[in-house]
């Protein structure tokens, strides 16, 4: 496999994975990307949330909604503003269900010497800044008047 095909095989296996994780939490891939910024910040608002991952505010409400129902997140006062709310992930069925790749990444990462693992990371983040740039002109294309 090479090149542009592993780069298609590695998408495409990263969507089923998130797919099967989904099904066995009840979450959809949304809900996992909101659960991946909120555990990164700590806590975050439902405005800081939407703002982060696209969203409406009420479309965040059905996010955290279904993120509280299966035991990943919880919604608390805002200490500094009881009118707000801010949202926290809890540690529980989603880190169980990324063990298993995580041990399994940890090992497969552990094959390869430091200077292969610096150009392997410095392939990754190269190529989250040309997804996240795509993303963007294509949420902003969409978002043109007609």
């Amino acid at each position: 496999m090479e090149g542009r095909d592993a780069g298609r095989e590695l998408s495409t296996a990263v969507v089923a994975f998130h797919e099967a994780v989904g099904a066995s939490l009840g979450v959809t891939a949304v809900d996992q990307r909101a659960l991946a910024v909120i555990a990164g910040a700590g806590s975050v608002s439902a405005g800081e949330l939407a703002k982060e991952i696209g969203l409406t505010p009420g479309a965040v409400t059905g996010v955290v909604d279904r993120l509280e129902r299966a035991g990943l997140a919880r919604r608390s006062p805002h200490p500094d503003d009881r009118r707000r709310l801010v949202i926290t992930a809890v540690r529980g069925p989603f880190g169980d269900t990324f063990s298993g790749l995580s041990k399994a990444m940890g090992e497969l990462t552990d094959r390869y010497s430091p200077a292969e693992q610096a150009v392997i990371a410095d392939w990754v983040a190269r190529t989250v800044e040309v997804l996240r740039e795509q993303t963007r002109i294509l949420v902003e294309r969409d978002q043109r008047p007609s």
